[in-house]
């Protein structure tokens, strides 16, 4: 089996060099062939050197490769188009792994029912939710802080799609179902939504009728970073969350000549938005009284976007070729 790790990054060459020390000490058997190949999405900071530090002090194993376009999705097309492995892993530039993380997360792949795999992450650390947050279901509203995924201690076929930071799939399912979506994940276009470029493809997977493992013994940790441990962070998240959700509807013909992203915004105003709200105010446990505030946020992301197409026959269009070109 040959294994391509692909880390994007961005102006982090502190927590890149720290995750790529931690990668570097993996330990997989002699016959496993694997490289690490750190997409530089323009970063202004000393990225290349570090780098280029560990591509000599680890001959082969370590490659740099520039991608000039901005935003995440390009940057880890890039990585698939350069990569070398029949099996594809993906890994966030602030993590550290275990050192049988990579072994863990793709051995099972080396059988073809498998489409991919996603592992365990874990909070780097210990930390103490405020009194509003949750990390627990069925008021999870805080997993987003360090793309946490912990679905219990026994393997699984994942009926949800794994997150991009502690993830791997079969080269195949890209050459079978195209790569990621530009108009979703993090970047600088304030009109691409940051969530979503990772669980969509998985999204795309599972609808497709592939198969998804979660590996519970396949472990990073993600740090928790202080300025986002406030509600508006996770405001703002939640209502980009909607927006990239309307994103991957596919929208039927017009209704009369009625938009019929106006009629699903119509139903989502009187089924969620209102009784959402409702929810939201009249909760008396602050958990409960948050999570439902991001509902209500989401929600509004999700009609803004529908509005946004509706209203703009040009962006449908764009959407509908995008969709067809992954």
């Amino acid at each position: 089996m040959k294994i391509s790790v692909i880390l994007c990054t961005f102006n982090r060459c502190q927590s890149l060099a720290l995750t790529l020390d931690s990668v570097a000490n993996s330990v997989l058997p002699d016959s496993t062939e694997w490289e690490v190949l750190v997409v530089d999405n323009r970063s202004t900071d000393r990225t290349r050197d570090v780098v280029q530090d560990f591509s000599v002090r680890y001959p082969g194993r370590f490659h740099y490769l520039l991608e000039r376009a901005q935003g995440k999705s390009y940057a880890l097309n890039a990585g698939i188009q350069e990569s070398r492995g029949d099996v594809v892993a993906f890994l966030d530039d602030d993590v550290t792994v275990e050192r049988t993380w990579l072994h863990n997360l793709t051995a099972v792949l080396s059988d073809e029912s498998w489409a991919g795999t996603g592992g365990r992450t874990r909070a780097a650390g210990a930390f103490t939710p405020p009194r509003w947050l949750s990390l627990q279901e069925p008021y999870n509203s805080g997993a987003i802080l360090a793309a946490l995924f912990d679905l219990g201690d026994e393997p699984l076929e994942l009926f949800r799609p794994p997150y991009g930071a502690n993830m791997a799939l079969r080269r195949s399912m890209f050459e079978e179902y195209g790569k990621f979506r530009t108009d979703l994940g993090p970047g600088p276009d304030p009109d691409v939504p940051r969530p979503n470029e990772d669980v969509e493809f998985g999204r795309r997977l599972i609808a497709a009728g592939e198969r998804l493992r979660y590996e519970p013994s396949a472990i990073v940790y993600h740090p928790i970073l202080e300025d986002r441990i406030k509600k508006s962070y996770f405001l703002k998240w939640w209502f980009d969350y909607g927006r990239a959700d309307a994103r991957e509807w596919k929208l039927g013909p017009d209704v009369c000549g009625v938009p019929r992203s106006y009629l699903i915004i119509l139903k989502a105003g009187i089924t969620q938005t209102l009784p959402g709200i409702c929810q939201w105010l009249f909760a008396l446990d602050p958990v409960r009284r948050f999570y439902c505030r991001c509902q209500v946020w989401k929600t509004a992301g999700w009609i803004a976007e529908l509005y946004r197409r509706a209203a703009n026959p040009g962006l449908r269009n764009r959407a509908a070729a995008r969709r067809g070109s992954v």
